[in-house]
């Protein structure tokens, strides 16, 4: 979710309202008692220490799955992590309506991102909008993959009612996991450590969930928002990922951990930074983002491919940059590389703008989006993507 490239504005859309003709879904309270299936794996160990999965344990997981194919999912009608999942605006038939279009289009995954806040509001009542999340995206045959924190946006995230999207400008409301205000404050890491815990703990054997990003892009600095970003921003991350990467295998979950790179020189560790160098070190699974055309995509596998465990891109589609399913896909398939483009639902995040919004807001939607695969109606935005995933998935339509 790069920041430091533009991110156009566009006037609102006049959205159709949709007639969710859907059943009323299972109450939170049953989703949550409900006993998921088990991965037949335990969690490995070595000297009675939890580890980090050898390559074989990774490469195994990954045969089982198959290839990935998914999409970054937020609900149309939520600008931010905080919106989608508080109780005031979590919309679960909207979530099945969405996550079904997801399925038809050929995807079997999406990418969600969550936020500590939700957790220290209310731990309880958030596990329990996660646990129907879950069991919806299964009825759905879509496995989510969790991110906890993210250093993207916005430094200052608040409960509550959220703003309204900047007219014209590509993810004016994103929030950063933790904030500027908690990044830096050790009485505060408690919370953080115990909402990784409780998460994982909840949902660590539970074979319908595909996996745990730890920290999304967190060595990316908010340009935009440089006036109330924290200086020791990236210190203070830095400190603070491999203590994530340990709260995390100690609740033992049978799902990979990772932490998508998404700038710098992968191929040698001399070139990598140090915050890049611990997300390669710690990584089950390796992830990575990139928004570039068909062969710069392809040179980042390779400088990956040598660690020897299963890839997974977790962040593409620009489609003015070249980054598009048609282009990019086929290439991530011949690799048997997992892929997950921006955006599912054009809605309140604005992603069909371009990152330059942000320096220059549009008045009108670009006649090429940025991201983003669907119309608010669940119609495609282009035909010919949705048929390039279902050709390469075997999906029927």
């Amino acid at each position: 979710m790069p920041e430091t490239w533009p991110r156009p504005t566009y006037r609102q859309f006049v959205y159709r309202r949709t007639v969710l003709k859907l059943p009323l879904l299972v109450a939170a309270g049953t989703a949550l008692a409900q006993t998921p299936r088990a991965s037949a794996e335990p969690a490995p160990r070595s000297s009675g220490e939890i580890t980090r999965w050898s390559a074989d344990r990774a490469n195994r997981w990954s045969q089982a799955q198959g290839w990935i194919v998914g999409a970054n999912y937020i609900t149309s009608n939520a600008i931010n992590q905080l919106e989608m999942f508080q109780p005031a605006t979590y919309d679960p038939r909207r979530i099945d309506t969405e996550l079904g279009w997801a399925r038809s289009a050929g995807l079997n995954s999406v990418r969600v991102f969550l936020h500590d806040q939700l957790w220290a509001q209310d731990a309880r009542g958030f596990l329990l909008r996660l646990a129907q999340f879950v069991n919806i995206a299964a009825r759905h045959r879509i496995k989510p993959l969790f991110v906890f924190f993210d250093s993207c946006w916005d430094p200052l995230p608040k409960l509550g009612p959220q703003r309204a999207p900047r007219p014209g400008v590509h993810n004016s409301g994103w929030v950063q996991s933790p904030g500027a205000e908690h990044l830096g404050d050790p009485g505060y890491a408690r919370i953080l450590q115990d909402y990784v815990t409780g998460v994982l703990t909840q949902f660590r054997n539970d074979d319908r969930v595909l996996g745990w990003d730890l920290w999304n892009e967190p060595d990316n600095p908010a340009r935009v928002y440089s006036k109330v970003e924290r200086k020791d921003k990236l210190q203070r991350v830095a400190e603070l990922l491999p203590q994530v990467f340990l709260w995390a295998r100690s609740a033992e979950p049978s799902q990979p951990l990772t932490s998508g790179v998404w700038r710098g020189d992968w191929g040698e560790p001399a070139g990598r930074s140090p915050i890049s160098a611990m997300q390669l070190d710690n990584a089950d699974v390796i992830t990575f983002h990139s928004y570039a055309e068909p062969a710069a995509f392809e040179s980042r596998i390779a400088e990956l491919a040598p660690l020897g465990r299963p890839i997974i891109c977790t962040e593409y589609m620009a489609r003015p940059q070249g980054s598009t399913v048609e282009a990019v896909l086929p290439v991530a398939k011949r690799h048997n590389v997992g892929a997950f483009n921006w955006g599912l639902v054009a809605g309140k995040t604005q992603t069909y703008f371009p990152w330059d919004s942000w320096d220059h807001p549009y008045t009108a939607p670009p006649k090429v989006w940025f991201h983003d695969l669907l119309l608010p109606d669940g119609r495609p935005y282009r035909d010919s993507e949705i048929q390039a995933i279902r050709g390469l998935t075997g999906a029927q339509g």
